[in-house]
């Protein structure tokens, strides 16, 4: 008997033959790689996109510095000091310092005027200048200003759970009478979310909370520097550090009553905790697709169980066990080829689909930076795995029907 080899052309059109007997079959096979690369694309995607909104704060607060007293009641430690007015004006005279920006805080009560709404809240006492410094967008209204700060004014910029809670909506709140620990304010502005504990705040001018909520004196509880730009941030920690060490009368920096710490240093460390969490994005898209081929080889295997009574004939009629091997593996690559294109269809479609919901799901603003980045490498990364998957899930099916014999199906086999 005349062996018969078959090529590619014939093993193609044999092997789409097969898929399109058993549709039900092939849908659901490809489904779980459709799922997979999808899932591949968005997960990519949605890291990346995460990764490049905190790389965007982290450019805007690099060029920070954070000063804060030490902690009370360590043992060994420095006996605690509060920072003061005349340290922050002190400050002001290094050379490679741009801006200060002193704060005091309170825990109060904010209560709708009027209502019976009310709310905990932290009362930000400042300067002018804190949103800018902070980073800090208003969705609706304007930050005070130097007169109304200068004339102790009764205003306040709320964050967005604080104008929801008392007023239900944002955008609500502007222009509404407040009143903070019993004392009625002016809702001037209303701040974006800027993350749960820093969304519930009021922010106030600095004498205005001085002479109406947490009582006279010249204390502050932080000071943030801004550096004249982001390569003199060393310099400028220096220069705070001797001239807050010389005012304490410092000898020893183990007794410093004062802690400082580059914020772009902090926002970097969280940077980098980010980019770790993204590099492991991948690794369980591509855990998504093993799983994907399991279901292929699984798919697979029943089919050449189902046939092989039709693979035993044609050996029987000549077809070699290389005509076999490639009939399966064709059809197995041609079913996880598919998948993977939709998959791809599917993962840039959802995409676009976050781009486009997301603004829903946050109406303060938090995620106004976000967007999933859309690349080409993830793309054909993840529809070459997908051949990949197909051509080693088919690999063990089609070796076992290459394996059989034309009078295996007489045996029962």
């Amino acid at each position: 008997m005349s062996r018969h080899t078959m090529s590619r052309q014939e093993a193609s059109a044999i092997a789409r033959g097969g898929l399109r007997a058993h549709r039900r079959r092939s849908a659901l096979t490809m489904l779980s790689l459709i799922i997979g690369v999808s899932a591949v694309i968005l997960l990519v995607a949605c890291g990346y996109g995460v990764k490049n909104s905190v790389n965007a704060r982290v450019d805007t607060m690099a060029n920070e510095i954070g000063v804060v007293p030490t902690t009370a009641g360590v043992p060994g430690g420095p006996p605690t000091r509060n920072l003061t007015d005349a340290d922050a004006s002190a400050l002001q005279d290094a050379p490679d310092v741009a801006t200060i920006t002193p704060s005091i805080y309170s825990s109060g009560i904010a209560i709708a005027t009027g209502t019976v709404k009310l709310t905990s809240a932290t009362t930000v006492g400042t300067t002018e200048i804190w949103a800018a410094t902070n980073n800090r967008i208003l969705t609706a209204g304007s930050f005070f200003d130097q007169a109304q700060a200068r004339q102790t004014a009764r205003v306040a910029v709320v964050g967005p759970t604080v104008a929801r809670t008392l007023f239900g909506d944002p955008a609500a709140a502007l222009n509404q009478p407040v009143q903070i620990n019993h004392v009625p304010f002016r809702v001037i502005g209303v701040m974006a979310s800027y993350g749960q504990q820093e969304d519930n705040t009021a922010v106030v001018p600095l004498g205005t909370a001085r002479r109406y909520i947490v009582g006279t004196g010249n204390t502050l509880n932080a000071i943030i520097v801004q550096a004249t730009q982001r390569t003199a941030v060393p310099a400028a920690m220096a220069e705070v550090t001797r001239i807050l060490d010389a005012r304490h009368h410092i000898t020893d920096p183990r007794l410093r009553d004062f802690q400082i710490q580059s914020l772009g240093d902090r926002l970097q460390t969280f940077n980098q905790i980010v980019h770790i969490l993204v590099l492991f994005i991948p690794v369980i898209a591509v855990i998504l697709l093993v799983v994907g081929g399991i279901g292929v080889l699984n798919i697979m295997l029943a089919s050449v169980a189902e046939r092989i009574r039709e693979v035993s004939i044609r050996k029987a009629n000549g077809a070699t066990s290389r005509a076999i091997l490639k009939q399966i593996l064709i059809e197995s690559i041609v079913l996880a080829g598919l998948g993977g294109l939709i998959g791809v269809g599917v993962g840039i479609g959802l995409i676009f689909l976050v781009q486009a919901v997301a603004p829903a799901f946050d109406p303060s603003g938090a995620l106004a930076g976000f967007t999933p980045v859309l690349s080409v490498p993830p793309l054909v990364a993840a529809f070459a795995i997908s051949l990949m998957i197909g051509l080693i899930a088919g690999s063990y099916p089609a070796y076992r029907a290459a394996r059989l014999l034309p009078i295996q199906p007489l045996r029962g086999q």
